[in-house]
Formats: C-alpha cells, sequence, structure tokens
C-alpha cells in the first residue's frame, strides 16, 4: 500500500520496513518464502481443511495493504502493535530448536524486530513523522489506536497453541483423506463389521472409525509406535500405505499413539533406542535423545557441503518483468513495480526481482532501467 509513495519521506520508515519484511529481495531473507519453505519442510504444503478463524488476522493485513490510500493512520497503527516483540516468540524459537524444527522464521524476528534499530523503532518512528502539524483535534492518534486494537482480532498464537487437540486434528486429517481412500481398500478386512471403503464412506465417521480400530487392536494407545499393526501400514518396511500421509500428518498420527510418552518430541522416522533399566538389567525402548535442529543442521551441511543457490530462470512473470519494466517510464513503471511487490507476488523470481531494483532505487545503485540503457560510443 505504500510502495507506489517511495517519495514521501514521511512514509519512508514504512516502506523501508516492508522491504526488510521482503527480505530486500533475497529469497533466504523473504519471510513469506522462509515460511512456506518451512511448512514444505515438515509436510504441511499444502494444509487443506483449516477453520476460516485462522485466516481473520492475515485478511484484515491484506485489507489494510490494499486500501492504505484512505486508511492510513490504521496501517500505521497496525503497524505499531505488530512490530513490538511479545515473549512467546522467544519461547517458541527457544522450544522449536530443542525439537529438532528449524526456528530460523522465528529468530529472525526477534532480532529484526528489536526496539533499537530494528522494526519495533521503526514503527514508532512512522508513526510520529505521519502525525499531523496541523492541530487535527486528536483524530489523527484516535486512529492510529484503532489500527492498533485491529492487531490483537483474531486467533492468536497462545490460542491456538491452548487450543490444540491433538485426537481431534488425527479425525479432521482423516476425514479430509476419506474422499480420496473411499473405494482404494479391498473390502478383505472389516473392522467391526464394515469394510474400510465403508467407513471412508462417511467423513463425519472418522471418530467412530479410529475407536473401532483401537477396539479391534489395530492401534494401541499409549504404547510405542510398532506396536501397532495400523502405524505398520503408514510406516516402516513394506509399509502398505507409505506416502499416503505426509511428514505432518504422520507426526501427529505418531504422537496421538504414543500419547504423553510424545512429550519427549520424538520424530516419527526417529528409531527408538534401547535403554537398561531396572535391576535385571531389562531394556526398555525408549526415543534417542533429541538433538537440536541447529545441530542437526550443522551435521547436514558438513555431510553435503555448502548448497548451491541457482536463480529460478524459467518463471514467465520474472521474463515479463525484465523485459517490460526497462520499456516503460513514469507511473506505468511505478504501477508494474508496484505490483510485483503485492503479497500475491513479492515472495516469487519477479518479486524478488522487483524488490531489488526498488532497493537499489532507493539507494542511487544502478537500475534495471540504467543496465539496459545502450552505452554512449
Amino acid at each position: 500500500g505504500v510502495c507506489a509513495h517511495t517519495g514521501n519521506p514521511r512514509l519512508s520508515n514504512l516502506v523501508t520496513t516492508y522491504l526488510e519484511e521482503l527480505g530486500n529481495g533475497e529469497a533466504d531473507k523473504n519471510h513469506v518464502t522462509l515460511y512456506r519453505n518451512l511448512l514444505s519442510r515438515y509436510g504441511l504444503d499444502p494444509v487443506d481443511g483449516l477453520s476460516d478463524a485462522l485466516y481473520e488476522q492475515g485478511l484484515i493485513q491484506l485489507a489494510l495493504g490494499w486500501n492504505a490510500q484512505d486508511f492510513l493512520p490504521e496501517v500505521i497503527g497496525f503497524n505499531l502493535a505488530y512490530e513490538q516483540l511479545p515473549l512467546h516468540l522467544l519461547i517458541t524459537s527457544y522450544e522449536l530448536n530443542e525439537l529438532g524444527i528449524d526456528p530460523y522464521y522465528f529468530t529472525l524476528h526477534v532480532t529484526v524486530d528489536n526496539a533499537d534499530t530494528g522494526h519495533a523503532r521503526r514503527a514508532c518512528q512512522a508513526a510520529l513523522e505521519a502525525a499531523p502539524r496541523i492541530n487535527d483535534g486528536g483524530e489523527y492518534w484516535r486512529r492510529v489506536r484503532a489500527g492498533g486494537k485491529l492487531g490483537n482480532l483474531g486467533v492468536s498464537t497462545m490460542d491456538v497453541i491452548q487450543g490444540f487437540d491433538i485426537e481431534a486434528e488425527v479425525v479432521r486429517i482423516l476425514a479430509h483423506k476419506s474422499p480420496a481412500g473411499h473405494g482404494a481398500h479391498s473390502d478383505f478386512c472389516k473392522v467391526e463389521g464394515r469394510s474400510v471403503n465403508e467407513w471412508l464412506s462417511t467423513p463425519d465417521a472418522m471418530a467412530d472409525f479410529l475407536t473401532a480400530l483401537e477396539r479391534a487392536g489395530w492401534i494401541k494407545k499409549n504404547r510405542p509406535v510398532d506396536e501397532s499393526r495400523f502405524w505398520k501400514l503408514l510406516q516402516g518396511e513394506r509399509a502398505e500405505m507409505f506416502g499416503v500421509f505426509s511428514g505432518y500428518e504422520l507426526q501427529i498420527i505418531h504422537d496421538w499413539i504414543r500419547g504423553t510418552a510424545s512429550a519427549d518430541g520424538a520424530s516419527f522416522d526417529t528409531a527408538p533406542a534401547p535403554e537398561t533399566t531396572g535391576t535385571g538389567g531389562a531394556t526398555a525402548t525408549t526415543p534417542r535423545r533429541l538433538m537440536s535442529f541447529r545441530v542437526a543442521e550443522r551435521l547436514r551441511q558438513a555431510q553435503r557441503g555448502t548448497p548451491r543457490h541457482t536463480e529460478a530462470s524459467l518463471d514467465a512473470d520474472l521474463a515479463i518483468f525484465r523485459e517490460r519494466y526497462p520499456l516503460l517510464e513514469g507511473d506505468e513503471q511505478r504501477q508494474l513495480l508496484v505490483q510485483a511487490l503485492s503479497p500475491a507476488l513479492h515472495w516469487t523470481p519477479a518479486g524478488l526481482e522487483a524488490t531489488r531494483e526498488l532497493v537499489r532505487n532507493l539507494h542511487g545503485s544502478p537500475t534495471l532501467v540504467q543496465r539496459a540503457a545502450p552505452r554512449a560510443s
């Protein structure tokens, strides 16, 4: 919403913050790219069937950005509230690392949102710089406060954590899978008198299906997963349903079966290790001590070497942007740039190129237009 007004010095902190959220055009710092990669890494791409309530906060942000021309004080207030560093972000970053999950998206926000030189400071400066110098009777600050309150609408991080019910999530996963699975199973095996296809024909019956599987001995709750015949269909040698469930879905089912033992954070693909207990030398199967994400990542990089980064040269939008942008002037050029910086495109190769172009423009570096111009003989 503000990128069309880069020439207005009173909006410079808002523009700078947005460009930094976009990683200044670097894919490994663009926040949307980072989060999409994080979801994909742990089998959460795509995620279907989520409650509409989970999208309310994102919808508010998009609505404000799209209508920034009419709601600039509200945008400033929302940004002011949203850029303050919350305690739960520090806790989340620490605990994700302990659980072996990449915390970088969250630790990045801890650093860039700092109150000294980061986005929290810029948000305060933006609110002060945009304030009217002529008395408006307090209208500007009233609207800023209203925008700040919008940051508290929708489902919060703590709401999601406290409201998470793992059994309900298992039921949701199976209900979502049931249309694809119905008709794909043999009628040879029956559970409480009904074939698997019959069970899967009714998505709303998945809670009863799980209960029936447990009663029939296919699932043994609160026991190691390798004691459940159902789990062996999903994971392990000759698993007949291998590939049906994503990594995230397997982790949920794995933790649900293990029950309270899942508090150790063991991954579904981590083999258990024997541990000697008691006086008779008896062994009990327990998960290996969990490796933190940072330790695991250092090990992976040492084994495979430094990854090479290649440009996505087959992107149609990138080719169009590079062809058209140098040929345009004035408002038309600005409109193409702003379009590529939109939430729908900024994380793509074309959007990253546009972000780098705007950063070069603001910093006085050679731009695409200057580099495309023919040299004088």
